[in-house]
């Protein structure tokens, strides 16, 4: 059984940062890579990174290339997401997600719970 948790979403002022986390255990079962993407209300899950196990080279949306960083630590079993220079259009529930190397969400077969992240004016 494979279980993502995400933690380090908060409040944040535009221009700030933040580093989210997502803890994987059952890690022996995920193959391929991660993925963090977010949602707004009202709105279809958004691709914002992905990385693959192997550490090949990751892939970000457009509008985070740049500014986010995915990476991942084999040993701990933990994806992150480098989040600096923030908008308020980033404000958005943050979800990490495997066990794939894609942009459709409905590739990913688990999901954590999500973690809140606002980003003020």
């Amino acid at each position: 059984q494979v279980q993502l948790v995400e933690s380090g979403g908060g409040l944040v002022q535009a221009g700030g940062s933040l580093r989210l986390s997502c803890a994987a255990s059952g890690r022996t079962l995920l193959r391929y890579g991660m993925g963090w993407f977010r949602q707004t209300p009202g709105k279809e899950r958004e691709f914002v990174a992905a990385c693959t196990w192997s550490a090949s080279t990751p892939y970000y949306s457009d509008s985070v290339k740049g500014r986010f960083t995915i990476s991942m630590d084999n040993a701990k079993n933990m994806v992150y997401l480098q989040m600096n220079s923030l908008k308020p259009e980033d404000t958005a529930v943050y979800y990490c997600a495997a066990d794939n190397f894609a942009t459709r969400s409905m590739l990913y077969a688990y999901w954590g719970q999500g973690t809140q992240v606002t980003v003020s004016s």
